[in-house]
């Protein structure tokens, strides 16, 4: 971790992201593309890259706190697999995609990336979704 830095999210997550509030360790991201329920987990920590940059005791929160995310989007959206990966080839600041995929969806049974463009949410599919997410959330203590 880098000493006298301050937390910021990189700007490219910031631009393709939607705000769901922050747990004890990360900040909460809704991946812009209503195709897939998608939403990622930033550490909000300055200058981390990877997960073994955190300390111990971070690595574990960050565990629970992904899958406890994992568990209830399966939940509310009812997929049948959940995708986690922490590429970071794009965006070196570390952050964890959780992606709940369906059989027969635009990209399966391949990666999304690249597959196609977003597709921003409208109001109402958003509201829908952060209706949707809210019970997730407050699991997760987002505040």
């Amino acid at each position: 971790m880098s000493q006298g830095q301050e937390y910021r999210l990189h700007e490219r997550l910031a631009a393709d992201t939607i705000s769901l509030g922050r747990s004890g360790l990360c900040d909460i991201r809704l991946m812009n593309d209503q195709t897939w329920p998608w939403v990622i987990l930033v550490p909000a920590f300055a200058g981390i890259r990877e997960i073994y940059e955190l300390d111990p005791e971070q690595q574990h929160l960050l565990i629970q706190e992904s899958s406890a995310l994992s568990r209830g989007m399966m939940e509310v959206f009812g997929g049948d697999k959940m995708n986690v990966a922490a590429l970071g080839n794009m965006v070196p600041q570390l952050h964890l995609h959780h992606i709940v995929r369906f059989e027969g969806d635009p990209a399966w049974p391949g990666p999304v990336w690249g597959k196609q463009p977003a597709v921003p949410y409208d109001e109402s599919t958003l509201a829908e979704v952060l209706r949707s997410l809210a019970p997730v959330l407050s699991e997760l203590g987002v505040s």
